[in-house]
């Protein structure tokens, strides 16, 4: 448990970022679901819309350090080619 004034003062700042990180992980996963059900709804104009929203969410994140630059931008290439994908007839 903290004693010292600063370190109960840090541990509270701990549980606020907490919050706030968790509310933006929640935000960009939502982000994600309706880019996922419009790939699977097989309506690429609605998956590329929602992957166009999903961005800035995911570049956001990286930003306020709630995910590594290099996972978002392994996430955004995986959407768009499989948004990409639907235009093209499977052969």
């Amino acid at each position: 448990m903290a004693n010292t004034s600063q370190s109960k003062k840090r541990a509270r700042q701990a549980d606020a970022r907490y919050d706030v990180n968790k509310a933006r992980r929640s935000r960009i996963r939502t982000y994600l679901r309706k880019v996922e059900e419009a790939i699977a709804s097989g309506d690429q104009t609605a998956a590329a819309a929602a992957l166009r929203a999903a961005q800035p969410e995911l570049a956001r994140g990286v930003t306020k350090g709630v995910l590594h630059k290099n996972t978002v931008s392994r996430k955004i290439s995986r959407l768009a080619s499989r948004v990409n994908g639907l235009a093209a007839p499977v052969v």
